[in-house]
């Protein structure tokens, strides 16, 4: 699986041999075949990890801001170089189709960008004092170690997000990337340490050594980094589960924050004035893109009752003419539909679909596809619709695979009331021309994203990405996410010396020795 990457391997500096020897194993989900073995990391590993990049931070903090940006700029070049290379890696390793590997490479070289011309931009403000000669001012500073556990689904493309902003504001980064898609982590550092080169040979500033780097391992390695009281901020992307356990040893070391991106539960409605050829579009990408392993898949979708039976019949031929021409090798260019990460996702998916059944849904879908080219141990499936009147139990769950709720709604007012019903808030969309409709949605939808004629998934690195309630109420990317990333801090300063001044008209008249204190010689 890896030999037709020999030349771009050699080319990163990096070595076959470091990736034949370990004791992982590493399974593309494609067909089910070994496509390496890294060596993964012990808990005394994070210790010293966490100890090299502090000292990493120190060094880092002093260097300015614009030149930071511009060892970001140059990741962002060398991506780019590489971005076909990356891309094939991280559909190989993760199973997602060919476009979304380059989008989610091409999401990086963004983030770069974006982060490169930030660091020209961050900056403090400055505020009026109702105390004579007196300024205020507020100023950001580095937070310190960062620690970031990022998901097999978006292997390389979330972790950028964190790593861009948090470089820029001075940070030093630990990443601990999913057990299942380790080689593109490993890669991705390779890639950076070549920048770090680069950013030496142009500025002849030395990178400290630490201030990336990787941790490969299981669950307890992302445990020994998030307990580990040095590290000042836990950027954590999975289940709101995992989730929780993060937050809880966290919020226990007052000082410390977390940015949690979890889970998501993600509804679309289709109005009677909706767009429909765009809206039953945008709903397919949401629900099967990504083997509807994205958490801001499109899981629930509502149709207003006056439409619903000639829409949902346009979505039942949609879903019944899903052959198995669109489902397969994610690397050819006519796949839609790449394989589940693995056998625990397909059991979990059929899972959900018999209880459903139980509740009276009606399954459209869902079975498991098998071709002799696939392996026995890979696993594909057509994306699964169920037909329900109304939400039950397993609609309120979320599942990390394509099933699609299908439902009836009457009214906006009921519209809002079932899209924000679930404990997930991250995506929500409505379709509709109707602007006083669209606005009371946007006003109402308690996710961290509401969209108006655009689908639940899809993000753009301008703006911040994140969610609400169990999806953990982080930011992440754009707008103001790289305050996350720093420290703030209130400056008084007091250029006019002399007697005591206190704000709101406080008084305080002790007696002290005025003359004694001017006679006080330095």
């Amino acid at each position: 699986m890896f030999k037709k990457f020999q030349g771009f391997v050699d080319k990163i500096g990096m070595k076959v041999e470091d990736l034949k020897g370990g004791d992982l194993v590493v399974i593309s989900p494609i067909d089910g075949s070994e496509v390496g073995r890294v060596q993964t990391h012990s808990t005394d590993d994070v210790t010293d990890s966490v100890e090299q990049a502090q000292k990493a931070q120190l060094d880092w903090q002093k260097v300015p801001m614009p030149q930071r940006g511009r060892l970001v700029g140059i990741f962002g070049e060398v991506l780019r170089e590489y971005k076909a290379e990356l891309g094939e890696l991280v559909t190989l390793e993760c199973g997602k189709i060919k476009s979304e590997g380059l989008g989610e490479v091409q999401e990086m070289i963004d983030i770069c960008e974006y982060a490169a011309g930030l660091s020209r931009q961050i900056g403090g403000q400055i505020f009026s004092s109702e105390l004579e000669g007196h300024g205020l001012q507020e100023r950001w500073y580095p937070i310190g170690v960062v620690g970031i556990i990022s998901a097999f689904n978006f292997p390389v493309a979330v972790w950028a997000w964190n790593f861009a902003l948090s470089v820029v504001c001075g940070n030093a980064n630990i990443w601990k990337p999913s057990e299942k898609t380790p080689i593109t982590a490993i890669t991705c550092q390779s890639l950076f340490e070549q920048a770090a080169k680069r950013f030496k040979k142009e500025t002849g500033i030395s990178v400290p050594e630490g201030l990336s780097s990787v941790l490969i391992g299981h669950a307890d390695i992302g445990e020994a980094l998030v307990s580990d009281k040095r590290v000042a901020l836990i950027s954590a992307t999975g289940s709101s589960a995992m989730g929780l356990k993060v937050q809880k040893v966290v919020a226990n070391d007052l000082g410390r924050s977390s940015l949690l991106e979890l889970g998501g539960n993600n509804a679309v409605f289709i109005t009677p004035s909706a767009p429909l050829e765009l809206a039953v579009e945008s709903t397919l990408f949401g629900a099967i893109g990504t083997a509807g392993q994205r958490c801001t898949t499109t899981r629930r979708l509502f149709i207003h009752e006056d439409i619903y039976e000639d829409v949902k019949s346009v979505f039942q031929k949609a879903y019944d003419s899903l052959s198995v021409d669109i489902i397969g090798d994610p690397l050819d260019k006519k796949t839609l539909i790449g394989p589940l990460i693995d056998q625990r996702s397909f059991e979990a998916m059929q899972s959900i679909l018999d209880a459903v059944r139980v509740e009276g849904g009606i399954v459209t879908g869902g079975e498991r596809v098998k071709r002799d080219d696939f392996g026995e141990d890979a696993y594909y499936v057509r994306p699964a619709m169920v037909e329900l009147q109304e939400q039950t139990p397993s609609v309120m769950k979320e599942t990390f695979a394509p099933v699609l709720y299908v439902m009836p709604y009457k009214d906006l007012d009921e519209a809002i009331a079932l899209n924000n019903s679930v404990e997930q808030g991250l995506s929500s969309a409505i379709f509709t021309t109707n602007i006083e409709e669209a606005q009371i949605f946007l006003d109402h939808s308690d996710c961290g994203i509401a969209n108006i004629n655009n689908g639940t998934s899809g993000a753009e690195i301008g703006v911040a990405f994140g969610g609400n309630k169990e999806t953990g109420g982080g930011r992440e990317s754009g707008s103001d996410s790289w305050k996350q990333y720093m420290r703030r801090s209130t400056q008084r300063v007091n250029y006019k010396t002399g007697a005591m001044q206190l704000a709101q008209g406080v008084e305080f008249p002790i007696d002290i020795d005025r003359e004694a204190i001017k006679k006080i010689k330095f």
